[in-house]
């Protein structure tokens, strides 16, 4: 018996690659009761290594959220390509200015408007633990036929592909 051998991706650029262009990302966070608190999080588009960053102000609810309980919860969507990813890790606050220098883009005048130099200015890192993704390249026609011969044979409609990636400390691995 042969074994065919998969050129699969790897997950770490995989997941980079379907993050990027997706402007905002929904965090949610723990609060003190225990209840769940998601607010848009602007993305910055960058090579992905693991690792996601966020501008936020150094005393702001999340920072306090995240300090408490940091596991964290970050959605994707992108509508318009059917492209969904849910990624859940560890954030911690990071207080770096060169890493800030690094990261910044102007748009974020916006929110800081005295720039690097603002003294609430804080970075939160992700790192990532796992994810799942939904992703359907096809076109709409496609689809809809797809989900037309569903309807019509009673088979589950399989719109696209759907995985989940385990990133562990030795490396990413899929699950």
């Amino acid at each position: 018996m042969t074994t065919k051998k998969t050129d699969k991706k790897d997950p770490v650029v995989h997941l980079g690659e379907l993050i990027h262009g997706i402007k905002v990302a929904m965090m949610t966070t723990v609060e003190e009761d225990g209840t769940l608190r998601s607010r848009p999080m602007w993305t910055h588009d960058r090579d992905f290594d693991g690792q996601l960053w966020f501008f936020t102000r150094e005393h702001s609810p999340k920072v306090d959220e995240v300090e408490r309980d940091s596991h964290v919860s970050l959605s994707y969507a992108d509508t318009a390509k059917d492209r969904y990813v849910s990624v859940s890790g560890v954030a911690r606050l990071v207080l770096d200015k060169e890493k800030a220098r690094e990261l910044w883009n102007p748009t974020l005048k916006a929110w800081f408007p005295q720039g690097v130099d603002d003294p609430e200015l804080a970075l939160l890192c992700v790192t990532v633990n796992k994810a799942e993704f939904w992703d359907t390249p096809n076109k709409r026609m496609v689809q809809l036929v797809g989900f037309v011969k569903g309807v019509l044979t009673g088979e589950p409609y399989r719109p696209g592909e759907n995985e989940k990636v385990n990133l562990d400390e030795s490396g990413a691995a899929m699950h």
